[in-house]
């Protein structure tokens, strides 16, 4: 695994997030509808894996090959770019405004939204064939996963709106660093190990991911599930998406920004 060095990937970073920044409103969207498209697919393949098997702890392990994918075609989850387009800003790249910062991560959202409610639909037909049969072990599943994750954060109250949030943080977290692990090598092999980890980490850890709640609970309302969108909305999206910008730029971003380009004076030895 060829490695780069700290300062020459986080320059990479900065460098990615001032692309998409200026990248066109078309391929932004495609690039982030994809994504949310494979990502749907890996939490599906996760959760089939602990359903036939009862190992949670395997579904993690093998969660992260849809994040190796998407990455490795260059499409953008929100996760991302909540972490690599506020590094572009805080550099002062030319035209890198915040209006624009904040453009990216609408057109992502749309983009990764769109992507995750299309597989959704077409789990839905999988899961039920044509809404002819019962829904499956795995739907059903599914379908617990958003009852327990919405109604159960809304019966704590503020603590379960707080958790929720946090576990946001956590979440991108790891999933900036599995960003950031794309770029520290420059073979695929390397990016894939490096990716893999943290990734594997949040999964298991049952952190909150937005756009695999885009996924997992717009599924669970096709499937019956016990719970409602504005429940999803309130008590699930918002401290999610809150905690994924607040866990990427503070946890990672700004670490890795403010001491590999941003650093202090070497300290002088008299």
């Amino acid at each position: 695994m060829a490695y780069l060095e700290p300062a020459e990937f986080v320059k990479k970073l900065v460098d990615s997030g001032e692309s998409k920044v200026y990248m066109g409103w078309r391929d932004t969207v495609i690039r982030a509808y994809m994504a949310g498209a494979v990502l749907a697919l890996a939490v599906v393949f996760a959760v089939t894996i602990n359903v036939q098997t009862g190992q949670p702890l395997l579904g993690a392990v093998l969660f992260p090959v849809g994040f190796c994918m998407l990455y490795l075609m260059k499409f953008d989850l929100l996760t991302g770019v909540f972490m690599l387009t506020p590094l572009a800003w805080l550099d002062r790249r030319p035209g890198v405004t915040l209006p624009r910062v904040l453009e990216n991560w609408g057109l992502v959202f749309v983009g990764n939204l769109l992507g995750a409610l299309t597989v959704a639909l077409l789990m839905s037909v999988n899961f039920t064939y044509g809404f002819d049969s019962p829904v499956n072990d795995v739907g059903q599943s599914i379908a617990q996963i958003g009852e327990s994750r919405t109604i159960g954060y809304k019966e704590h109250g503020l603590g379960g709106w707080v958790t929720l949030f946090i576990r946001g943080c956590l979440c991108n977290w790891m999933v900036s660093m599995g960003v950031v692990g794309a770029m520290v090598s420059t073979t695929a092999t390397g990016k894939v190990v490096a990716m893999w980890m943290p990734i594997m980490v949040f999964f298991y850890l049952g952190f909150e991911h937005s756009v695999v709640n885009m996924f997992l609970f717009p599924l669970g309302l096709m499937l019956d599930g016990r719970f409602t969108l504005g429940d999803y909305i309130l008590w699930n999206e918002i401290p999610t998406v809150l905690g994924n910008i607040v866990g990427g730029i503070s946890l990672t971003g700004l670490t890795l920004y403010s001491t590999h380009v941003r650093t202090q004076p070497k300290r002088q030895i008299v």
